[in-house]
């Protein structure tokens, strides 16, 4: 079975406001139309695709979708799907979305955009979130690395954040997005240091080179088996993932270095995350 750590819910045009509606098409080869729809992701995937599901909350970017969307968009296909509930901290009630997100709309973790919300994910104001965050099991997806929003501050995406937050919750599963681009390297050095700490490797398969580079460091840190698959849909869909990692593990190396291990490559893609993130 394939699992897909990072796919979103957007309802468009109602969840995308501005910036991040104009600013979307600098994301990768202009426009892309980011409505949702089930019949799409499931006909650009692999048969029995388990996905997380994720909205997205960060007023200051202009993104805010509905806990309660998401809810229901998992709710109808609870074999294939598990939605996370989304906060940004910086908003008034926060603390009350996340007790309903979780009791009461039954959402399975949490996904945090710092960057985008504008917020420090180590600030300890925040150990309320990730306390409860680890008690109840939620893991967390946390966006790390660069974005197409010109409002959202860059360092809020360093992934050395999250290197504080896992020092004084240890148990607390979190999972860092997009491998940190372009700072893979500070992303691995994270991962490679906490048990519970994961990194996904949604949205990069459109930029081989520094896809390949930052598997190559992978290898070299031995965490392949703390990176997970994820496609960040509807950005790029599970299909084109699964085949931009291979046509990397192809990739012959340069002279004097092996190539990438295209073991470890299907590993990957076919990794056991729910188990990994207690959600199996």
């Amino acid at each position: 079975m394939l699992v897909d750590v990072h796919s979103h819910l957007f309802r468009c045009p109602d969840d995308l406001g501005e910036p991040f509606a104009s600013e979307s098409a600098r994301a990768h080869g202009g426009h892309v139309d980011l409505t949702v729809r089930w019949d799409d992701y499931a006909a650009t995937s692999p048969p029995g695709t388990t996905a997380i599901v994720v909205g997205g909350k960060a007023r200051r970017s202009g993104l805010w979708v509905d806990d309660a969307a998401v809810a229901a968009y998992a709710g109808a296909r609870p074999d294939r799907l598990i939605g996370y509930l989304s906060l940004d901290p910086t908003q008034p009630g926060w603390r009350d979305e996340l007790e309903h997100g979780h009791r009461d709309l039954g959402l399975r973790g949490i996904k945090l955009m710092p960057m985008y919300a504008g917020f420090d994910p180590a600030d300890p104001a925040l150990d309320d979130l990730y306390a409860y965050a680890a008690a109840h099991r939620l893991p967390l997806l946390v966006h790390t690395g660069t974005t197409f929003v010109s409002k959202a501050p860059l360092k809020y995406a360093l992934p050395v954040h999250l290197d504080e937050v896992a020092i004084r919750h240890p148990s607390l599963r979190m999972v860092l997005a997009h491998l940190g681009h372009p700072f893979e390297g500070e992303c691995i050095a994270v991962v490679r240091k906490h048990r519970h700490v994961y990194a996904d490797v949604s949205a990069l398969h459109y930029r081989p080179f520094q896809l390949w580079h930052s598997l190559r460091l992978v290898q070299d840190y031995g965490v392949w088996d703390k990176l997970l698959f994820g496609s960040d849909y509807p950005f790029t869909t599970v299909n084109a993932s699964v085949e931009g990692l291979r046509a990397v593990g192809a990739v012959p190396g340069i002279p004097g270095l092996a190539p990438l291990d295209r073991d470890e490559i299907e590993r990957l893609i076919h990794r056991p995350s729910l188990g990994l993130l207690g959600l199996s």
